[in-house]
């Protein structure tokens, strides 16, 4: 499997066929829209306008899997979205990230980079410590950790890095400035 033989479901529940991304640098994120990363919208939708003609695409999967940050239905989540942060990229139908029900796709982006840390400062020391409490062995497996978490994919549908949501979006958008 390629990244591009996947199919995801828009939030209308019409199919996104990932082929009509071939050629794109893609940003592939797990959302919540009562979350304390939810700010992030605004930094990404920032780079979705700056570098979208230079066929850079953002794909926005909406999950309730954290601490039930995204209870909407997706039309809710669409207008929180857009109303709020105005954004213009795809998002997709709330879908799980993590477990049984977890889309394919996350599970191939995951065996391809998984969990690598944190990184520093207070929110990565907050993650860490939040997550000890969970899973003693968070450590030790690529689920998605949380909300926000993205991974970056090159025009060859090559998984090239793996953001937390602890991550700075300036160097988020390095990476895909340097991919473009």
């Amino acid at each position: 499997m390629t990244f591009y033989d996947f199919t995801l479901k828009d939030g209308r529940g019409e199919d996104y066929p990932l082929e009509a991304l071939r050629g794109k640098v893609v940003l592939v994120v797990n959302t919540a829209t009562g979350c304390g990363f939810t700010p992030h919208y605004k930094p990404m939708e920032e780079m979705y306008e700056k570098y979208h003609d230079r066929g850079f695409e953002i794909l926005d999967i909406p999950c309730n899997q954290f601490a039930g940050q995204t209870p909407g239905t997706d039309e809710e989540i669409h207008e929180f979205c857009t109303l709020r942060y105005n954004t213009k990229f795809p998002q997709m139908k709330k879908s799980d990230v993590n477990g049984e029900n977890a889309l394919p796709l996350y599970a191939w982006l995951k065996e391809r980079k998984g969990f690598n840390g944190f990184g520093f400062g207070p929110a990565a020391a907050a993650m860490t410590a939040m997550l000890k409490g969970i899973d003693k062995d968070y450590k030790k497996n690529p689920d998605i950790k949380w909300n926000f978490t993205k991974f970056l994919v090159d025009r060859e549908g090559n998984v090239v890095e793996r953001y937390e949501p602890t991550h700075s979006m300036k160097n988020v958008e390095k990476a895909v400035e340097k991919l473009l």
